[in-house]
């Protein structure tokens, strides 16, 4: 028999009684009005002695709260009062630097950090390539979203709704020779993107250039930025493109799931 002031751990280190306290606030909190003790410990595998034992604490610390009327479980203030810190805190340029880092030395080329911006991507950060022939595009600078890699990754995860308010109905403008200007076209590249989780500029910015892009996706669901590796069409060849799409789709995911988002 374990000590009572022992605490019990998992072989990996990880305190039992916490792991399982965290689950119970995940499951209740992705719950629409909350739930009962019963569904609680269904859906935990748990004991319903140990399950209530694990909700009192959680309640006595605000985390939780019981509705008695509905006889559900739900979520207190002091897992929102938490929760708005992570808001307040995170910042999206200091998250992602690392990976713009480690794009860089994936791909031996430019990695960017890009945001909307009236019709506009903005570039917020960039780790340049070691290479004296880079991308043309620095930190400031603006692209039009349809004519960019990071601008199509965005538009590609938004709604048919806010791609107007953003692009308008109208013919897009022609920024390089290769820009997509067709509206069908256009959507259907943005279809294609969404089945693939990459965008692909192929000299539609600016001549010479080509750029691969994913979106970073926030916790409702929306794009917040994109990603991208730009360089010149000498060295991001299609040759180079497979390896280079996945590269930046894996960077772009693990950069949403540390801002708290949804993955693609």
């Amino acid at each position: 028999m374990n000590r009572p002031n022992v605490i019990e751990t998992d072989r990996t280190g990880q305190v039992r009684s916490v792991v399982r306290a965290l689950s119970l606030l995940r499951l209740i909190g992705a719950s629409e009005n909350g739930l009962t003790l019963t569904e609680v410990a269904d859906r935990a595998q748990l004991p319903p002695s140990t399950t209530h034992r694990l909700l009192t604490t959680l309640e006595g610390e605000r985390f939780l709260r019981f509705d008695p009327a509905a006889g559900l479980w739900q979520v207190g203030v002091s897992a929102f009062v938490v929760g708005s810190a992570f808001a307040r805190t995170r910042n999206l340029i200091g998250l992602a630097k690392p990976y713009l880092r480690r794009l860089v030395d994936l791909t031996g080329e430019t990695a960017n950090l890009f945001v909307e911006s009236s019709g506009h991507v903005v570039c917020l950060d960039q780790v340049e390539s070691r290479f004296t022939m880079r991308a043309i595009t620095q930190v400031g600078g603006r692209v039009p979203m349809h004519a960019s890699g990071s601008g199509k990754a965005i538009l590609a995860f938004l709604s048919a709704e806010r791609r107007d308010q953003i692009l308008g109905t109208g013919p897009l403008d022609k920024i390089a020779k290769a820009t997509i200007t067709d509206r069908s076209a256009f959507t259907q590249a943005l279809l294609e993107i969404r089945q693939t989780g990459t965008a692909f500029d192929d000299e539609e910015h600016a001549d010479g250039l080509r750029c691969v892009a994913a979106p970073i996706i926030g916790e409702n669901g929306q794009p917040v930025a994109a990603v991208s590796v730009s360089g010149p069409d000498t060295r991001l060849t299609r040759e180079r493109l497979p390896d280079i799409r996945q590269h930046v789709r894996r960077i772009a995911g693990e950069i949403t799931a540390e801002f708290g988002g949804v993955r693609t």
